[in-house]
């Protein structure tokens, strides 16, 4: 198992900044994780899918010399404006711009070409596929990324999920939103190694990232909206008090 070393996140400090240009816990952080962990090499090329604001895509182009096209289908909660709008404009200021390309589409109709990629990644993203579509679109997203990936790319996926206990009761209402409910949303590593493999996909290593509950607590801290509206994502993270919540991620090969 790849021992992770933060050495190339851990240079950004600003972690109201970042949380406020990413999705969900981890931050760069994640980034790095996933990077390590998928073995990505300069000059190859990656898809970020659910890029959001692009920043965690620039991180791995400036740091680790990969070319990335990000796509995100979704419009920015704060400002209305397309997040791959934003990607390219912190492609600019990263001065990546010319390793960062985004296009405003979604998974699973990209409209690719097959064997286009080296590697993909989504972190954060594919939970509300499920949460809006089912398990069925679920898998039919990861099937599409398999698609785009070149014989023998590698695929890592890192999302919230859940640990193998049952639901604990008084975290049952928090955990029960109207948009995009957790209970529905989040599911156990072994649930999705399980979706990826009849997606096709070869696994190659998964668990709960080591450091998943301190990324929450960040996230819980630092993220806009949780510090606009405590009484939401923060709240349900101290009911739960790390007992149900977590964060999983799959390595997996085409």
């Amino acid at each position: 198992m790849t021992q992770i070393n933060y050495s190339k996140s851990s240079k950004y400090t600003d972690l109201d900044t970042i949380y406020a240009q990413c999705s969900g816990p981890g931050g760069l952080k994640l980034s790095d994780f996933m990077a390590q962990k998928m073995g990505i090499r300069p000059d190859t090329r990656l898809l970020d899918v659910g890029c959001n604001r692009g920043v965690q895509a620039c991180f791995l182009a400036k740091e680790y010399g990969v070319s990335v096209f990000g796509i995100d289908p979704w419009d920015d909660r704060m400002d209305g404006r397309p997040m791959v709008e934003h990607a390219q404009a912190n492609a600019q200021q990263w001065g990546v711009e010319n390793l960062v390309l985004t296009q405003k589409i979604g998974v699973p109709e990209t409209h690719l070409a097959s064997e286009s990629f080296d590697f993909a990644t989504s972190t954060t993203a594919l939970e509300m596929v499920r949460g809006i579509s089912g398990e069925e679109g679920y898998i039919e997203c990861l099937k599409e990324i398999r698609r785009v990936l070149k014989p023998g790319g590698i695929f890592a996926l890192g999302e919230p999920m859940h640990l193998d206990v049952p639901l604990p009761e008084d975290l049952e209402p928090y955990v029960s939103q109207p948009e995009f409910p957790w209970k529905e949303c989040f599911r156990t590593v072994d649930s999705t190694v399980a979706d990826l493999k009849l997606a096709g996909f070869e696994i190659v290593e998964s668990g709960y990232a080591p450091d998943a509950w301190d990324w929450w607590m960040e996230f819980a801290k630092h993220d806009p909206f949780c510090k606009k509206d405590p009484d939401d994502d923060p709240k349900t993270l101290a009911v739960d008090n790390g007992r149900w919540t977590s964060f999983g991620y799959i390595i997996a090969k085409k």
